[in-house]
């Protein structure tokens, strides 16, 4: 019985483990990125399909559409901050990008009638 206890908690852990994004690059200096356009044109290109995506940047574009569609359901803390910083910096000073990125992930604006409301709310003007 204990052995079936220990196997169920490894198995649950596991499936966990599975629902959440890697943290594998939580560490990632996001402002470095920003600050430089150099780096922020190279993830925006990724993001897009023109440019070539380091390893990090290949797996946000991996995971982009599903973490808009689960509400970010799989992010870690580190996640969520970095992304509203991202969108902080890219509506309030990227506006051409931004409407890229919209058009690319958003097309039919699903996500932007779900989230405008909250996006309102933490003062972006969307």
């Amino acid at each position: 019985m204990k052995l079936f206890t220990f196997a169920l908690v490894v198995l649950i852990a596991a499936v966990s483990a599975e629902d959440k994004y890697t943290t594998k690059y939580d560490n990632v200096d996001v402002d470095e990125i920003l600050k430089s356009d150099r780096l922020f044109k190279n993830y925006y290109n990724c993001l897009i399909d023109v440019g070539k995506c380091t390893p990090d940047a290949r797996e946000l574009k991996k995971t982009l559409p599903d973490a808009l569609k689960t509400e970010c359901a799989k992010c870690s803390e580190k996640q969520r901050a970095n992304s509203d910083k991202v969108l902080r910096y890219i509506i309030e000073n990227k506006e051409s990008e931004w409407k890229v990125l919209q058009a690319k992930y958003d097309p039919e604006q699903t996500y932007y009638n779900k989230y405008k409301n909250e996006a309102q709310k933490r003062g972006l003007k969307i």
